[in-house]
């Protein structure tokens, strides 16, 4: 990991991605989590205030111990104990069907072998457990998809390895985690942005092999 990346990227990433607006889809991803949670990609806690009452406990994987120490006031405030217990969501340190839901934000993006990871994601979760997410990626418009090729070298250079292109649904559908209740559309904001704004949000449940 580069010094950009160890100490610059988690406070951009604090920065741009804690809005009111992404707030509240924070929330509403958050809404439905129950029992024992996996937060893949955790960053500085910005999850936290949206645990519902219904979740006992979360299990942290982040990379990044700047991130991990921006979380250290969240941390101390929430009701339910947060424990960091891995660094790479591509090799999870838990026994298979630990976990009753497994969430992740704006996390799908940086990881290198992303199908890698959402087979561990299916491999962590109880039967009938589910993947909160909410995740950028691909847009359906032709003009925006061509401002996300050309830009997603730099963003993955300047931003931690970050994708524009994953088409979400499609990269969870292969993974056999089966979308549901998928809303998505552009965070608000000018037309200029969107190549980075594009959003998919909802569950996506264990399928049965």
């Amino acid at each position: 990991m580069s010094w950009w990346e160890r100490r610059v990227v988690p406070r951009l990433v604090e920065a741009s991605l804690s809005s009111p607006e992404v707030a509240e889809r924070r929330a509403l991803v958050c809404a439905e989590l129950t029992g024992s949670v996996l937060e893949l990609g955790f960053g500085s806690g910005l999850n936290i205030g949206h645990y519902p009452l219904g979740v006992r406990r979360v299990d942290a994987v982040e990379p990044s111990d700047l991130a991990w120490d921006l979380s250290a006031q969240r941390r101390a405030r929430a009701r339910v104990p947060i424990e960091r217990v891995g660094l790479d969501g591509q090799r999870l340190d838990a026994d298979e069907a630990t976990y009753d839901a497994v969430l992740s934000t704006f996390t799908l993006c940086t990881i290198p072998d992303v199908d890698r990871a959402l087979a561990e994601v299916r491999r962590v979760l109880r039967p009938g457990g589910s993947l909160h997410f909410l995740e950028h990626g691909l847009a359906p418009d032709p003009r925006v998809q061509t401002w996300q090729r050309r830009l997603e070298p730099v963003q993955r250079r300047v931003a931690g390895g970050c994708h524009l292109t994953r088409d979400v649904p499609v990269v969870l559908a292969e993974a056999g985690l089966v979308p549901t209740g998928l809303e998505q559309g552009y965070l608000p904001g000018p037309s200029l942005v969107r190549p980075f704004t594009y959003c998919s949000a909802g569950r996506a449940r264990k399928q049965a092999v």
